[in-house]
């Protein structure tokens, strides 16, 4: 059996053979332990990859620095990136928004739907992994990263119209994107938005149901008519949100678990594929060998449901090589 088809397998809980793999790494991994993920991957090679877009160069000649380096990164919208450490993504502190009657400044990266489709075909026929997207719509961060938090959370207080009407833009450019991507030869698509804080939603979940969750049922459906999957990601404490994800029909969602509680996650096995994660907030931290261990037993035994579960980890600042080994290393044999 191929990697494409376990994974396939695992999405559709019609699972046989050993759980799907997949490391996240960061470049602070490799800089802080050099060599040590290309070791783990090795021993334990990812069922999953992602597609590169041959497109060359800036978007729309927007985009410059590096935004793993320390500095200013300026990405493809045109916004402003300041890191701190070497390795891992910095934060955007500069809002290019200062009213929503001048969007100037923001570059929608139309060279984005530029892809290259027999490329990025041949690289998925060269594969025997289960390939997702290059493209990523997150709309909720997206707004952040123009206007800043603070002010976009006043913007959805007060419904402001203008707001709205770029949302509107932006979402239309996100469609072109999916769309694009769902005509290639890829195995899924991928969207993200970091929705929690660690005890609760970040919004009112009836504001991200008004505003929000309808912007997600567009890139489903999109996905789904292609006849692909669609992966999620989301940081925090998303519980209040699960089945409304899993009513859109989210295939697989990558979420930190242990922010919500794996018990209380126990009422969605065999609705939705948990991709991920192991928490990486203390355990890949802190943890002993037997807590990790302990862990992905306990992920297994409470959430497994003829599949729905692949072993993602995130090998980020803190983690330790031993630790993201232990992982891989107590998914494979929970599958002999």
């Amino acid at each position: 059996m191929t990697s494409r088809d376990l994974v396939k397998n695992t999405l559709e809980f019609n699972h046989k053979g050993r759980i799907p793999r997949h490391i996240w790494s960061l470049p602070w991994a490799e800089e802080t332990y050099p060599g040590s993920i290309e070791k783990i991957s090795k021993n334990y090679p990812d069922d999953i990859t992602g597609a590169p877009s041959f497109i060359s160069g800036p978007v729309n000649g927007f985009g410059s620095g590096d935004p793993f380096k320390i500095g200013t990164y300026i990405d493809e919208w045109n916004c402003v990136w300041e890191n701190k450490h070497s390795g891992i993504i910095g934060e955007v502190k500069e809002a290019i928004v200062s009213d929503w009657s001048d969007s100037s400044r923001v570059n929608i990266p139309l060279k984005a739907l530029d892809i290259n489709k027999g490329q990025i075909n041949d690289f998925c026929r060269s594969t025997e992994q289960f390939v997702l997207s290059g493209c990523c719509p997150r709309p909720f961060e997206r707004l952040q990263f123009i206007r800043g938090t603070e002010q976009l959370y006043m913007d959805l207080a007060f419904e402001d119209q203008k707001m709205l009407g770029f949302l509107k833009e932006m979402h239309q450019f996100y469609i072109k994107e999916m769309t694009v991507w769902a005509e290639t030869d890829v195995d899924a698509l991928f969207m993200m938005d970091d929705w929690g804080a660690q005890r609760g939603l970040l919004i009112n979940p009836e504001m991200w149901r008004k505003f929000f969750k309808p912007l997600y049922k567009d890139y489903v459906e999109i996905a789904h008519s292609h006849g692909k999957k669609i992966f999620m990601h989301s940081d925090g404490n998303i519980l209040a949100i699960y089945p409304d994800l899993i009513e859109l029909g989210i295939d697989g969602l990558n979420s930190q678990l242990s922010c919500m509680g794996i018990d209380n996650l126990a009422q969605f096995k065999g609705k939705i594929t948990f991709w991920g994660e192991i928490d990486r907030q203390d355990l890949l931290v802190n943890g002993t060998e037997e807590e990790i261990r302990d862990a992905v037993i306990n992920i297994k035994e409470t959430l497994y449901e003829n599949g729905g579960i692949i072993g993602q980890c995130e090998f980020g600042p803190g983690a330790n090589p031993q630790g993201v080994n232990t992982v891989f290393k107590t998914w494979n044999e929970l599958s002999e």
